[in-house]
């Protein structure tokens, strides 16, 4: 299916410049005003304000045209889910990663229960097209419960030593939680995390590729995939 490209009209920067603060604020351990200075120091004057709306207008679409891991049989799903205080009230953020550290998805929740993680098990399916080999999660009882109701045949093992890969993928979110002060509400979250974790999936090389060759191979390539997305090429 072919997408068409992604409109800047009306903007009064090119495209490359958008891309580049875009990128930098969601790649990055980055606040909005460090973009806006490390901008300056090239010459582009633009306000943090003005990178914020870049970032919510083009940040969903980009991700949206992310080239996308394609799932397979062997696939095992890694799920945790992670605490985040929003105006006082508790939410949780559930996540499932791949074999690979790969984010397949991730929804904010209000409940930590079986009909949360029946919903996010649903979504998976859904988005994947297909049922992993195993899927691994800590001792919440929730995830066998609502194993049970959406996959049956799947093999479930839970056990918290091992899921380190699911709650070391939080690691990147907590400290952007840190430099952005914590999170508005839990729209703001779930469209950041959206965005986040899609182009984190880009630029992070797999684990197999542990040579620095290959990792600098793996990033030039997301580079170009980045950029050509984006419509910023140059």
């Amino acid at each position: 299916m072919n997408i068409s490209p992604i409109s800047y009209k009306r903007h009064r920067f090119p495209p490359q410049i958008i891309a580049h603060a875009v990128w930098l604020y969601f790649r990055f351990t980055l606040s909005l005003r460090l973009v806006e200075e490390m901008l300056l120091e090239r010459g582009i004057v633009v306000s943090y304000e003005t990178i914020r709306r870049w970032a919510k207008k083009f940040g969903p679409d980009y991700a949206r045209r992310l080239r996308r891991k394609k799932p397979g049989r062997n696939d095992v799903w890694h799920l945790d889910e992670v605490v985040i205080t929003i105006a006082g009230r508790k939410h949780w953020l559930w996540r499932a990663v791949d074999q690979d550290g790969y984010v397949l998805d991730e929804i904010v929740q209000n409940r930590r229960n079986t009909k949360a993680a029946r919903r996010l098990l649903t979504r998976l399916l859904k988005k994947q097209g297909t049922a992993p080999k195993r899927m691994i999660t800590d001792k919440l009882s929730s995830y066998g419960a609502a194993r049970r109701q959406v996959m049956p045949n799947v093999e479930h093992r839970s056990h918290k030593g091992l899921n380190n890969r699911a709650e070391n993928s939080h690691v990147p979110l907590r400290k952007r939680e840190r430099t952005m002060q914590s999170f508005r509400s839990p729209g703001s979250l779930q469209r950041f995390v959206s965005v986040f974790s899609a182009i984190r999936n880009l630029f992070v090389p797999p684990r197999s590729q542990r040579s620095a060759f290959q990792s600098r191979v793996h990033r030039l390539q997301a580079i170009a995939q980045w950029k050509a997305v984006a419509g910023a090429m140059a």
